[in-house]
């Protein structure tokens, strides 16, 4: 998706500050290499989904410092040093990401920047602020769906509750790559080439002298999109009533049947959903569907399974466009290239979590030959050759815990983006992008996708890389306390 704007100046003063000091110091020909990744999924998830590398691939693309720009900067004190380098600034390095769509875990690099130290520290910001909403966007749009029985549509229709109209974009463009049937946000539709979604609200039945009369009118102008909002006044003793009057008309008026269906967006739905299902069927209209809507969650929609809640679709907003869970997304610097030769960088942290994992890696995904699920990911050195049939793997963050893991297949897990500047990556359609993310997705054990209390997914690393981690922990602690 191409981002609205130039975003070159999107980024924190201490970023160009630290470009300014790398230079002063001699440092600009130093070659870094810097992870993205997050260390917690939201809401407690088994799994979140890789989202936002598109807006990442527009920007570095196309990442500029206009005159007006060079001023602005150079009120902050910067050096002229930097202003001229500035002037002609191009990215110049390697990307490595994870595609979007790919079901991704804590702690491990879903984008790993290899460039000019100054290039790399410039770019942290705004390609943090790119991955992290989005990946919010179709994190959310996958628990929701996780929740959902196959058989039920999920609508997104989200952008009013969004932080601003490109959040509201991103929420809905990348809830349609996450597997939701369609959006209501006409912008995207367009963006994403589908058709957008819409019934009406409310102040469409305030505005006429009564529910009937707005639902008839209504249904003439959308005979083949007939969705009733049945709660305006009394769900079961007015909606409903009305929505079938409607259908009997149309039916007299030899109108078409096909798809009509009612929406309610207030009240025990669970409760009013059962009733208004046996009022359409004993009205003779089974095959009118009824939409399901108010601040859905995961949670919410489990427990509508579970009362026996009927609905053959569901609109979701704000949970999929301000979703409660952060991605919380870093980026952190993990090795230094001088002549050629990778030099490890480590962060150490009193939380174990925050440790960084150090060096230029490695990402693949063991998949069992039998199942074909996802059984691990594994984390090595950039240069380190896997065995191809036993292996131990043990734990980023918890030394103790390994496994062994037999009869795998390996796959890497990034692709190489950008080489030398230029991008060498296609990216794919929107349906090739829908199509691959829920493929992905259904090589997941059904246990790590399950909303409640998931099975924690296996992010370990090779023998010989947690050894480099722990010699690292030990030599840091040593040298720098």
């Amino acid at each position: 998706m191409k981002n609205a704007r130039n975003y070159s100046l999107l980024s924190d003063a201490y970023e160009f500050m630290m470009a300014d000091a790398y230079l002063r110091n001699g440092m600009q020909d130093l070659r870094a290499v810097f992870d993205v990744y997050f260390r917690k999924t939201p809401n407690n998830g088994g799994y979140a989904v890789m989202a936002g590398l598109d807006k990442v691939i527009d920007y570095l693309q196309n990442i500029e410092f206009k005159e007006e720009d060079i001023d602005y900067l150079r009120s902050l004190g910067l050096s002229e040093g930097l202003l001229e380098k500035l002037k002609d600034f191009h990215f110049n390095g390697n990307v490595y990401a994870i595609p979007d769509g790919t079901p991704v875990f804590p702690n491990e690099p879903l984008i790993t920047i290899e460039a000019p130290i100054i290039e790399a520290q410039i770019v942290e910001t705004t390609i943090l602020s790119m991955v992290n909403g989005p990946m919010e966007h179709a994190t959310a749009a996958r628990r929701i769906l996780d929740a959902t029985p196959e058989n039920v549509r999920v609508m997104e229709f989200g952008a009013r509750r969004a932080d601003g109209p490109e959040a509201a974009l991103d929420a809905s463009v990348y809830a349609l790559m996450a597997g939701c049937s369609g959006t209501s946000n006409v912008l995207a539709g367009k963006a994403e080439g589908t058709k957008a979604l819409g019934t009406m609200a409310h102040s469409f039945v305030e505005a006429f002298d009564n529910e009937y009369d707005a639902f008839l009118a209504f249904a003439k102008c959308y005979p083949n999109n007939c969705l009733l909002l049945v709660d305006t006044f009394d769900t079961l003793r007015s909606g409903v009533p009305n929505a079938i009057r409607t259908f009997e008309t149309m039916r007299e008026l030899g109108m078409p049947l096909d798809h009509i269906g009612i929406r309610i967006d207030s009240g025990d739905l669970a409760y009013l959903s059962k009733k208004a299902r046996k009022m359409l069927d004993d009205a003779g209209f089974p095959n009118a569907t009824i939409c399901l809507s108010n601040s859905l969650n995961a949670e919410v929609i489990l427990s509508l399974r579970l009362q026996g809640a009927c609905f053959d679709s569901l609109g979701v907003g704000d949970n999929i466009s301000k979703p409660e869970g952060r991605m919380g997304c870093v980026y952190k610097e993990v090795a230094i290239i001088e002549d050629g030769k990778v030099i490890p960088k480590i962060k150490l942290s009193n939380d174990v979590i925050k440790i960084v994992n150090p060096s230029f890696k490695n990402l693949y995904r063991a998949f069992d030959k039998e199942s074909g699920y996802a059984m691990a990911d594994i984390v090595c050195e950039k240069d380190e050759v896997l065995p191809e049939d036993n292996m131990q793997i043990t734990s980023l963050t918890h030394f103790d815990k390994f496994s062994v893991i037999r009869n795998y297949e390996l796959k890497p897990l990034q692709e190489t983006i950008f080489k030398d500047g230029k991008l060498v990556y296609t990216l794919p359609s929107s349906e090739e992008r829908m199509r691959y993310c829920l493929a992905e997705i259904e090589k997941l054990y059904p246990e790590v996708r399950r909303i409640v209390n998931p099975h924690e997914y296996y992010v370990d690393g090779t023998d010989r890389y947690i050894a480099l981690k722990q010699k690292m922990i030990r030599e840091a602690g040593k040298t720098n306390v």
